[in-house]
């Protein structure tokens, strides 16, 4: 086999190997060294901080078709590699949440951006900000580029002989590759599992159809983390409702036998949540891994939570001099702890110690704008909500899970549940937005920024309540238009993706969708 081949075979198989029942046990340890801290204060901070991880995918500048990511380009524009060979991330500094700090934020995406751009042109690839990827590489079929694989036979650390599954187009990292190996892989999910789409993989590979935003807000006292989280449990579903981008997969995916009428009608307003759902949840377990999570009673208890959820990949690591690496076995852990929202305790030293909320419910967006956009409101409604008490707290936890996952499927048209500020129960949407993009700017406003400077992070959102428009229903329409003219849904699907790309190429960097939104 090539060198390359062999050599991630070899460290799969070396994960195998790790005592998983050692593993748990030192995670565990782990958690109790960072209980620990919590106590002394180490993972305090003066203020608030935000931070941003942005996802791309490639695809060749003349027709959209999906492009692998040369490993030497990721290194030359400063991104990481993520789970597929098309994929690119970027994260970002963590700033203060004030008017610097979100300048800040939105300068070094758009700085290092542009670089990545200008990059990829010279060899006729552009880097797209989309949820999910619908038009596969030239020549290729999505279902063969999402499912191929190979195996290999090698022998492990411990001498055990073993037979690796190596997914073809995944990037060359161990712990992604170890997922299609374990001893429960054939039970576990692996699949996509969709209206009208039903598509079975020996690998984690499908997952790489999807692109997102992670907003990240750093709590200023560890110890309030939880009622930040329980606070950011309500916003998901309303969040996730105005940013929904991902109705269409690409077009051999879909049962023969479904219509394009069929697909239209039933289409979900955000695939990429069931995507990540049903290829990471192993469908014995329960819950499964990736999940809306429950609310927090303490700051241990989150904690616990991350130290004591089901082990995938039992990776040992070997000691180091950084503070982070006083509880390393717990932050590996955490690498597979999936939850639409989840804490994070992490710093490579003490003074840069923190413990911060990551929000995974949003996809990636059309422009910078937007999606810094989305980073504004997250923050502005902790900051708000939980200075100001606001009694959306008392919503139900299964009414907000609800919430969550009919705007997965329903999007802007989704009957969301929402108290006002006057405690007041509602399901009307205007009601719901005003409250919450009103608590959006206050909690801005009381960091620093100016009425002007609030409105205009916030203006993109507005925009799309006041047009009753997402990303996701400006797809819908242009694919519907399209089949209702006589186009076969496949050539309705591609030509709106490649329209998709012509807008954000004139929009990405000084735009915003809402310009998307004037031209229509």
């Amino acid at each position: 086999m090539p060198p390359e081949e062999a050599e991630l075979a070899a460290r799969v198989a070396d994960v195998l190997s790790v005592d998983t029942d050692e593993f748990r046990e030192r995670a565990k340890a782990d958690a109790e060294v960072i209980k620990d801290a919590v106590e002394e204060g180490i993972f305090d901070n003066p203020q608030a901080i935000v931070g941003f991880e942005y996802e791309f995918y490639a695809v060749k500048s003349d027709d959209c078709t999906l492009r692998r990511v040369p490993r030497r380009l990721l290194e030359l524009i400063g991104f990481e590699k993520e789970l597929g060979l098309h994929n690119a991330e970027m994260t970002t500094s963590p700033q203060p949440l004030s008017t610097y700090g979100l300048v800040a934020q939105e300068a070094e995406i758009k700085a290092r951006l542009q670089t990545a751009l200008n990059v990829t042109q010279a060899e006729r690839m552009r880097l797209v900000s989309d949820s999910l990827w619908t038009i596969p590489p030239e020549g290729e079929d999505a279902t063969t580029y999402l499912t191929d694989s190979i195996e290999r036979t090698i022998a492990g650390a411990d001498g055990t002989e073993r037979t690796i599954r190596i997914a073809t187009n995944m990037s060359d990292s161990a712990r992604y590759h170890t997922m299609a190996n374990t001893s429960g892989a054939d039970t576990a999910g692996m699949r996509v599992d969709a209206p009208h789409v039903s598509l079975q993989a020996d690998t984690v590979m499908p997952e790489s159809l999807i692109t997102s935003i992670q907003p990240h807000y750093q709590v200023a006292h560890a110890l309030d983390l939880p009622v930040y989280f329980n606070y950011a449990l309500r916003v998901a579903g309303p969040l996730l409702a105005l940013g929904v981008n991902s109705p269409f997969f690409p077009s051999d995916l879909y049962d023969e036998d479904a219509t394009a009428e069929e697909i239209l009608e039933d289409a979900w307003m955000e695939h990429r949540i069931s995507v990540f759902e049903t290829v990471l949840n192993d469908p014995a377990t329960g819950e499964g891994k990736v999940r809306f999570p429950r609310d927090l009673e303490s700051v241990d208890e989150a904690i616990d939570r991350i130290a004591t959820d089901d082990t995938i990949v039992p990776m040992l690591v070997e000691a180091g001099e950084r503070f982070d690496d006083s509880f390393s076995h717990f932050r590996r852990k955490h690498g597979t702890y999936w939850r639409w929202i989840r804490p994070v305790f992490d710093g490579p030293t003490r003074p840069a110690a923190n413990a911060r909320i990551e929000f995974r419910p949003v996809a990636a967006q059309p422009t910078v704008r937007d999606s810094i956009s989305f980073l504004a409101a997250f923050a502005g409604l902790l900051e708000s909500l939980t200075r100001l008490e606001h009694p959306v707290l008392e919503l139900d936890w299964a009414v907000a899970r609800e919430n969550f996952y009919a705007a997965m499927r329903e999007g802007f048209d989704a009957e969301l549940t929402w108290i006002t500020n006057d405690g007041k129960e509602t399901t009307d949407r205007l009601e719901l937005y005003e409250d919450l993009l009103a608590h959006a700017e206050d909690g801005l406003t009381n960091r620093g920024l100016t009425e002007e400077e609030a409105a205009k992070y916030l203006y993109p959102l507005r925009r799309r309540v006041r047009q009753e428009t997402t990303p996701a229903r400006w797809k819908r329409d242009r694919v519907r238009a399209a089949v209702e003219n006589g186009s076969e849904l496949g050539d309705a699907i591609e030509s709106m993706q490649q329209e998709y790309v012509a807008k954000q190429s004139e929009t990405l960097l000084e735009g915003s969708f809402a310009d998307w939104i004037v031209d229509q």
